[in-house]
């Protein structure tokens, strides 16, 4: 969707541990990722996309991506995601 921005998840299938960031082109930063291109996950490849949301813009996108990444962010994410992973 055009001018949106999205917080996403990653997760290493390599370590197990996840990455969270922001971008405006979901499909492509997703890729750059898994190409190796990105410094932070470059080294922890494969990745597997386990989350996202739209953002209506940069500021929301950054202060949620920051929320994420925060004690409580990652226990929101955990109980969120929990009923996917177990089925």
């Amino acid at each position: 969707m055009e001018g949106f921005y999205y917080v996403y998840v990653l997760e290493s299938l390599k370590d197990g541990k996840n990455y969270t960031g922001y971008t405006k082109n979901l499909e492509l930063r997703f890729e750059q990722h898994n190409k190796g291109m990105v410094k932070s996950t470059k080294n922890r490849r494969p990745l597997k996309l386990i989350y996202f949301e739209g953002c209506l813009n940069q500021q929301d996108a950054t202060h949620r991506e920051k929320y994420l990444k925060t004690h409580y962010g990652k226990m929101f994410l955990k109980n969120r995601l929990k009923s996917y992973f177990t089925g």
